[in-house]
């Protein structure tokens, strides 16, 4: 189940809206956690088991590792729980893509396994990760009622998409948070817009990024397109999934972390990734970069300590050679800008926006190609040497049809309608605002969902995640 369903937003979140609501605090986080087995087991059924167990393997080893404080057991039972969520995440995600590795590299012929990846796996890990290690340091206890424990773990809101919530950011509000009408009333528009963020603008170009994978009549201008709407598509897709997650967050109490803080105003690669997936650098940055040493070591150290943390970067989002390779891409470009050439991007930030701009749609161009020879074709295809029209028929077409929303997408990436809205917010115009906002978050809610009920492509694009 997804957020971006009819299913989703009619029938089950009202459901366990209402029964949340209904029943005592007690009983509150009880609510969460089989509520959230329910939405996991909507479309992974057997795999909720494996879910389930994660989460039990987790609170005990918490409970093992405060107990052994302090003992040479302590680090044994941390690195056996390391090994078991790893070894379970890179048995379902990475173990084809190893055997077909190996068959490539020394012709061989073993069979796949074609392992069912589970949803969601690679975010609910982390946030397993981060507790043990967590519980390890010392930073946090270990939570000993097991509903409050599987709620933080489970919780849908943020499980298939994040963001990568810390149990030491939520630790208090799963005993102790408030409901206020404000604060669902934040929660719902926060939603509304995230969901239709996803569906009119996320869904939308990636109807032009499938057709261009399936068209005969390609162009320069066709290749440009699509690495335009595919840099659109993947943010709205995410930051959309992102803001649904705070705003559900909000109406059952809690207080995520953003994740996205308009990353393609970004004037270098280093400020675009401290404003994109916020959650995930923030957690690479705490539980890899830090304990390999991060810049205390020397700039030698440093610069591999930044390769290792992108390559897993890369590897976290997908098992196949181009997510490394992607990895390796930004991992270069913020070494080549902490050696020198940030100091003269924040000199010139027209021209470090530009930069930005190319080199993310050139990651991503590289991020979305199935294989590496379909990312060889499409750089050949962006930069003219594919002997290919300049312009197409098809081109112009899809420009025309989805010129509107390209262009609404490139608005909504700035600050500029939230500017707008502080600044009607202060004035004197903020009484009317109060009955326009429902009325423009309701149509949006209507227009959202008049697109699902026509069928509109409604992809996942985190199952590869």
């Amino acid at each position: 189940m997804v957020f971006s369903s009819i299913t989703f937003l009619y029938f089950f979140l009202p459901a366990v809206v209402l029964l949340y609501f209904i029943l005592p605090l007690k009983a509150k986080n009880c609510v969460l956690f089989i509520s959230s087995v329910l939405f996991y087991a909507w479309g992974e059924r057997i795999l909720a088991l494996l879910f389930v167990a994660s989460i039990v393997i987790g609170w005990l080893f918490g409970l093992i590792i405060e107990k052994k404080q302090n003992t040479v057991w302590n680090k044994f039972f941390l690195i056996s729980a390391v090994i078991i969520d790893l070894g379970i995440l890179f048995y379902f995600k990475y173990t084809d893509f190893f055997i077909e590795s190996f068959n490539q590299a020394f012709k061989t012929n073993i069979p796949l396994l074609k392992i069912a990846l589970p949803i969601g796996i690679s975010f609910y890990t982390f946030q397993l990760l981060s507790y043990e290690v967590d519980v390890y340091r010392g930073s946090v206890k270990a939570q000993k009622n097991f509903i409050d424990f599987a709620a933080y773990v489970s919780m849908f809101p943020q499980l298939i998409a994040g963001p990568i919530v810390r149990y030491a950011d939520i630790e208090t509000q799963l005993t102790a948070r408030t409901h206020t009408l404000q604060k669902i009333s934040e929660g719902i528009g926060r939603f509304i817009i995230g969901f239709s963020k996803k569906v009119l603008i996320a869904n939308t170009l990636g109807e032009l990024t499938v057709q261009f994978r399936s068209s005969s009549d390609l162009s320069v201008l066709y290749y440009w397109l699509y690495a335009i709407a595919y840099m659109l598509q993947i943010y709205y897709d995410f930051s959309g999934y992102s803001d649904m997650a705070i705003g559900l967050g909000k109406v059952f109490g809690f207080d995520f972390m953003e994740n996205f803080n308009y990353p393609y105003i970004s004037k270098s690669i280093t400020e675009f990734w401290r404003r994109w997936h916020i959650s995930l650098g923030s957690w690479f940055r705490d539980y890899v970069y830090i304990p390999l040493g991060g810049n205390r070591k020397g700039i030698g150290r440093q610069m591999l300590n930044i390769f290792v943390v992108w390559m897993l970067t890369g590897f976290w989002h997908g098992a196949d050679w181009n997510f490394i390779l992607w990895g390796l891409f930004f991992a270069i470009l913020l070494l080549i800008e902490k050696l020198f050439l940030k100091k003269y991007l924040d000199k010139l930030p027209v021209l470090g926006h530009v930069y930005v701009i190319f080199t993310v749609m050139m990651g991503f161009v590289l991020f979305n190609a199935s294989s590496l020879s379909e990312v060889l074709q499409d750089f050949k295809g962006l930069f003219g040497f594919q002997k290919l029209p300049f312009i197409s028929k098809e081109s112009v077409y899809y420009l025309e049809s989805y010129g509107i929303t390209i262009l609404l997408g490139i608005i909504c990436a700035t600050p500029l309608l939230k500017n707008i809205y502080l600044k009607l917010s202060d004035s004197k115009a903020s009484k009317l605002l109060n009955f326009v906002e429902p009325v423009i978050l309701l149509l949006l809610l209507l227009l959202g969902t008049a697109f699902l009920v026509d069928g509109s492509f409604n992809p996942f694009l985190y199952f590869r995640f």
